[in-house]
């Protein structure tokens, strides 16, 4: 954490506080040395007073827009909605109105924390599909079954996830062709056909097949069941 606080009696006084709740405090008493601070080291949070000297915390806020990407709460004596509503779209946080409860700010640090691993948890699941026994991660690329990782080269992983996205639905090769490729089946390429049955291999997909199903004239389906089996 980064305090940014002209006052010396209440930055000590707060960053004696946060290192007795496991923060790592740094505290620094101008606008210009701060904001210089904050974009070299990137601290996870920055407490931020607004009036400072030689650059207040308005500039501060702004020059951290879009360059600093941790929490800025704004320690402030001002009640004026404009100021706040300025800040906020600058960029910042929250805000604490002076005279400060230190308990309050740790409890606003504290929700951010828990909003932003939220979010992030939420980006993460996003890129996560599983169905069955397989369980496909966008970010990486990769497909595990049952917790194995599977190798699988590009095209097939996209054929692979393509199919699976839409469990329990046949897949024509006409659909495929044209979502992956960019134009329509000719009803020749074998090479659909050929992907089919290395992604099979890669599964361990036998006759019958229980995962990966050929629906004669029509096309292909994933079953989303650890069980199923079709002759």
């Amino acid at each position: 954490m980064t305090i940014i606080e002209d006052n010396p009696e209440l930055a000590a006084l707060l960053k004696s506080f946060f290192e007795k709740h496991g923060f790592l405090v740094n505290t620094i008493y101008s606008g210009s040395s701060g904001l210089e601070y904050v974009l070299l080291h990137q601290p996870d949070f920055v407490l931020l007073d607004l009036m400072l000297p030689e650059v207040d915390g308005f500039e501060v806020c702004r020059a951290l827009q879009n360059k600093y990407f941790g929490k800025v709460i704004i320690l402030t004596a001002s009640n004026d909605d404009i100021d706040e509503i300025t800040l906020l779209e600058m960029g910042a946080d929250d805000f604490i109105q002076k005279p400060v409860n230190p308990r309050i700010i740790l409890a606003r640090f504290r929700k951010l924390l828990r909003l932003a691993q939220g979010v992030e948890s939420k980006r993460k699941l996003d890129h996560i599909l599983n169905v069955g026994p397989f369980k496909f991660n966008l970010l990486t690329r990769v497909v595990s079954q049952s917790d194995i990782k599977l190798e699988m080269s590009d095209s097939e992983f996209d054929l692979f996830y393509f199919l699976a996205s839409h469990v329990d639905s046949i897949i024509s090769r006409d659909d495929i062709s044209r979502q992956l490729y960019g134009r329509e089946f000719d009803g020749l390429d074998r090479t659909i056909d050929n992907k089919i049955m290395k992604i099979r291999k890669v599964i361990g997909d036998n006759i019958p097949y229980r995962h990966l199903i050929t629906v004669r004239g029509k096309g292909y389906i994933i079953v989303n069941s650890k069980e199923t089996e079709c002759c």
